[in-house]
């Protein structure tokens, strides 16, 4: 029998896993416990400004419903809010709440954290090679 090879995509995905379980744990420990996985994929996505449901629900490749009901469990957590878009006002847009932003500072202190371990593991060189990497257009023409 063949040994499997292991492909970038499933390095990527560990790793990914491995940085959301530390993220989890540190929000837990800051008093956001109650922030689910699928939350803080969402709220990665509300970078500073009101996002769409639609929107949402195309970056995270799940149903709008599904985006909705998570951002209706979100608000009755007083993190997010619905507000009225600007341009289109059928459209509702999800922003962070006050207490929203203080996660999400949170959050960013946690990921500085985290990489500041991973440096430390693997060499600040190789950290910042790793995101250099990453962060470059995988095809023509992408924005990352």
């Amino acid at each position: 029998m063949k040994p499997a090879k292991t492909s970038l995509h499933q390095l990527l995905l560990a790793r990914s896993q491995w940085m959301n379980a530390r993220l989890m744990e540190g929000a837990a420990r800051h008093g956001y416990g109650e922030v689910t996985d699928a939350m803080s994929r969402m709220f990665a996505h509300l970078a500073g400004r009101p996002v769409g449901l639609s929107e949402l629900a195309r970056l995270l490749a799940v149903s709008r419903q599904a985006v909705h009901q998570l951002a209706n469990e979100a608000a009755a957590l007083g993190l997010v809010e619905f507000v009225p878009s600007e341009s289109d006002g059928r459209v509702k847009l999800l922003r962070f709440t006050q207490k929203g932003w203080d996660m999400s500072d949170t959050a960013v202190c946690e990921i500085e954290a985290i990489e500041a371990a991973l440096a430390a593991q693997i060499g600040a060189t190789d950290l910042a090679e790793l995101k250099r990497i990453l962060a470059r257009p995988w095809v023509a023409g992408e924005a990352v």
